[in-house]
């Protein structure tokens, strides 16, 4: 029997229905997810836990002394919610009398951090949650079909299968548990209880639609694994002034947001006119306005197909880039690189880029990226050697290997260089516009420090749009559609050197 003394102690609560079965060989869903939670935590703390639930089968029986008991001894409730969890007033009283209890035992929330995990079996109208547990986060153990809309709970172990998604989120939820227990312990210990590994970054990763849930949780977790603090926290309201009023106080709280935006529009609260989704990325948006240290990262799939017109519009909106602030990025690409790019992000503000800065700034080598179109590589030879045989270390697009490394080579290149040639020849008038984007965006990238000079170098083939091309996006214009010569680098050169 386990000891009810142990500072561990864990109070799963929750319907007995789920816990049936189907044949009598098979084991319940909740004995099931007791056991994995006590050998998960076992491996991340090194003790034993004692996980407690009331084994016995609810019909008539009293709220007893026994779990009480058991109740007043946890230190954390696992609430798992179903229907008939919502609909059970056992259930209700266990939340109240653990609510009652830690009330006068180091509180509810510790640094922001419930004690009781709200697991959610099966989907149920947030409205009917216990009041208690209504505006937590849950660790939903199901996803929705996006063909069917039909709800599906992960298998979590007939036969010998367990599913991967059961998995992530049986890690999320222990992992958590674990980070309690620990504040929990230093609390006791004396001095506050800080955050384990804190780094001190708080990001905002918005809500995002059902299709997307998997990408938004798997960043969720990393992010926490990196010890940066996530919010939202808590579910975010569903009446559009108070979901407003707790965006904002959230964002104040981050120096960088990030949003997924799915195939679906979302859901519209009430008396607002948009959906969460775009609620959220527009008050960023003012905030990324207001202040040059808060920025946005929005991300869209590769192969994104959208479900309704509504959503395309928005996306549409989004793409112009009139929308952006300097230093917020749109991105279009895999999930690998969304990561790559949230990482650089967040290493630039905890000040790991200015170390590189600062270390760059000993190389004694002047870098120029020069960026061009794979059809230029013999026209820009010229051009490449006169810079070379003037010390000037010259950058190269990479134009072999996958799209993630080409694209991870070019972000680099704009984040090291001290300035940027945009060779326009062969490229159309959509590649320039990119690359423009890009260079806008180079803070994006982890760059810490101005790009000292910038040109687009407009040469043949010659059409009468290069001829009337200009810009204030770089320094200079230069005009050449005959061969290199030395002169047409002259106002580029002046501006690097000055």
């Amino acid at each position: 029997m386990q000891n009810n003394n142990s500072e561990h102690q864990i109070f799963i609560s929750y319907a007995h229905i789920d816990n049936q079965t189907l044949t009598p060989k098979q084991e319940g869903w909740i004995s099931f997810l007791h056991r994995a939670l006590e050998i998960r935590l076992a491996q991340l703390t090194g003790e034993r836990p004692n996980v407690w639930r009331d084994p016995k089968l609810q019909g008539n029986d009293r709220f007893d002394e026994e779990i009480v008991k058991s109740v007043d001894r946890a230190k954390v409730m696992v609430a798992v919610v179903s229907p008939g969890y919502v609909a059970s007033e056992w259930c209700h009283k266990e939340i109240e009398e653990f609510v009652r209890v830690v009330a006068d035992n180091d509180g509810l929330f510790i640094d922001n951090k419930s004690r009781i995990f709200k697991v959610v079996k099966t989907r149920v109208p947030l409205e009917e949650h216990p009041p208690e547990i209504r505006n937590l986060l849950g660790y939903e153990f199901f996803s929705i079909d996006q063909q069917t809309r039909r709800l599906k709970e992960f298998n979590r172990g007939f036969g010998c299968t367990i599913e991967p998604e059961y998995m992530d989120r049986l890690e999320d939820l222990a992992n958590d548990i674990c980070e309690l227990l620990k504040l929990l312990k230093a609390l006791h210990q004396g001095g506050g209880a800080p955050a384990p590994g804190d780094t001190g970054i708080c990001v905002y990763l918005s809500e995002t639609t059902t299709d997307l849930m998997p990408v938004h949780d798997q960043i969720r977790r990393e992010l926490a694994a990196h010890g940066h603090r996530v919010l939202p926290d808590r579910c975010l309201p569903h009446f559009g002034p108070e979901l407003e009023k707790s965006v904002r106080e959230d964002l104040e709280r981050c120096t960088l947001s990030i949003h997924l935006i799915g195939a679906y529009y979302g859901l519209v609260p009430e008396a607002a006119d948009h959906s969460n989704v775009e609620i959220q990325l527009a008050l960023a948006g003012a905030l990324s306005r207001e202040q040059e240290a808060f920025s946005r990262l929005i991300w869209l799939p590769e192969e994104q197909v959208f479900a309704d017109e509504r959503q395309e519009g928005f996306v549409n909106t989004l793409m112009n880039d009139t929308v952006l602030q300097p230093g917020d990025d749109l991105l279009k690409t895999s999930v690998e690189d969304l990561k790559t790019v949230i990482q650089d992000r967040l290493d630039q503000k905890s000040g790991k880029a200015e170390q590189e800065e600062a270390a760059a700034e000993e190389d004694a080598l002047v870098r120029i990226y020069l960026i061009y179109d794979l059809r230029d590589m013999d026209d820009i030879k010229d051009l490449d050697d006169y810079l070379y045989d003037r010390e000037y270390e010259v950058l190269h697009p990479l134009f072999d290997g996958d799209a993630s490394d080409i694209t991870e080579e070019h972000r680099e290149n704009l984040k090291i260089c001290d300035a940027v040639i945009i060779y326009h020849g062969h490229g159309d008038e959509a590649w320039l516009r990119g690359k423009l984007r890009d260079l806008r965006k180079a803070a994006g990238y982890g760059r810490t420090g101005p790009i000292k000079a910038s040109a687009v170098y407009v040469a043949r083939p010659e059409d009468p749009r290069k001829k009337r091309f200009k810009t204030h996006e770089v320094n200079a214009v230069i005009r050449n559609f005959e061969s290199f010569t030395p002169e047409c680098l002259a106002p580029f050169l002046t501006e690097l050197i000055s």
